[in-house]
């Protein structure tokens, strides 16, 4: 019932926020037909081949997921269109002041995941709003996007898969649920980078038997991002991480460093949040996306409303493919250009992914600063 009442109170503020994206934006795929042919001529006309559009004239979207937080972010973006209503709207939904808690902080209270998680995201949609200002370009063109695992509620509004009222409820219960799913047993993320011939799997094999030496009952110990060839995170039980710690130099890890996050997200010790997202998603409205959206699943691209829904349940506790999306969206012919990509959100680390995977098309990356403020 609460949930009901909330979801409708969401649907209540869409008009107070005005789309994100132009009615008026078309898919590059689409074509019009002309008004000088009759339906019986193009029920017989030869399909005629379009010319390639150049890569170099689109874009691609880049939103960042929990972690990336820090008191101040959304400074540089109050002046511009829309950004103080969708706060506002923000803390009608939320039920507290997440503008100040974005500027002010505490900062214990921001890095707390059900503050994290739709402080990151309404601040990457905030900073559209400054891309849209600056280089309205940038968005006409945009033909792909994707988001690193709250990211991907914020690319799927961008899309206009979702509404942005609804999704950001939607975002609060999986925050909340994530939260408790956490609080359940001790646990956590190791963010790993390992040299070539280091065996993820068998590590994480060997964390869990260690686990059972230490009569921990199903012990869970999983990749759970693939971030860049030989840049992984790690979660589970925090023995199991403990012990990749300590044995980091025998499994050929070069740096492993603790995330700071509440528990081992991506993984089986997310099962108990799945249920409160899908009580949520069954109420929220879900279209497919206007653009291509890729899935942290498998790097995919969503193609259908049921699938948009499906993916997001699975992505609570399977791992984020980020690395494999990042081929996806970028393999192409060689000497054929590589689109223009932006990263709309708190801190550049997606952009230090794709640099990682790949150079070339990382240097056509672009960053949007969210603290800057020109007239200061």
């Amino acid at each position: 019932m609460l949930a009901s009442m909330s979801v409708s109170m969401a649907a209540a503020s869409r008009g107070k926020v005005k789309s994100l994206v132009a009615v008026s934006r078309r898919l590059s795929t689409q074509q019009p037909i002309s008004s000088d042919s009759s339906p019986d001529d193009e029920l017989h006309a030869v399909p005629k081949r379009r010319p390639r559009k150049d890569p170099s004239t689109r874009s691609v979207f880049f939103f960042p997921g929990q972690g990336t937080q820090f008191v101040g972010m959304a400074k540089g973006l109050l002046k511009y269109p829309n950004v103080s209503e969708m706060f506002s709207a923000a803390q009608k939904i939320l039920g507290y002041d997440l503008l100040s808690l974005c500027l002010e902080g505490p900062e214990e209270d921001l890095q707390k995941t059900v503050h994290c998680q739709p402080a990151v995201f309404v601040t990457s949609l905030a900073a559209v709003e400054k891309l849209q200002h600056e280089n309205p370009k940038a968005i006409e063109t945009c033909v792909a996007a994707a988001g690193f695992s709250v990211g991907e509620f914020a690319a799927l509004v961008f899309s206009g898969a979702m509404n942005f009222s609804e999704a950001l409820y939607a975002v609060k219960v999986r925050a909340e649920a994530m939260q408790e799913a956490s609080k359940l047993v001790p646990s956590g993320m190791l963010s790993v980078i390992g040299k070539p011939q280091a065996q993820y799997k068998y590590a994480c094999l060997q964390a869990k038997e260690h686990c059972k030496s230490l009569s921990v009952q199903e012990p869970v110990c999983s990749v759970a991002s693939y971030l860049f060839p030989d840049g992984r995170v790690i979660a589970g039980h925090q023995q199991a991480l403990n012990f990749l710690q300590q044995n980091s130099r025998h499994l050929q890890f070069l740096r492993t460093k603790p995330v700071l996050v509440s528990g081992a997200f991506h993984t089986k010790l997310m099962t108990s949040a799945v249920e409160p997202l899908r009580n949520v998603l069954k109420q929220v409205e879900v279209r497919r996306p206007e653009i291509s959206v890729h899935s942290n699943v498998d790097g995919k691209r969503y193609m259908s409303e049921s699938h948009v829904r499906k993916n997001l349940l699975k992505q609570l506790v399977s791992p984020v493919k980020w690395e494999q999306t990042l081929h996806e969206i970028y393999e192409r012919s060689q000497g054929e250009n590589f689109p223009q990509t932006y990263e709309l959100g708190p801190g550049k680390q997606l952009g230090s992914t794709l640099q990682m995977c790949n150079r070339k098309a990382f240097q056509k990356y672009n960053y949007v600063d969210i603290t800057a403020n020109e007239e200061e």
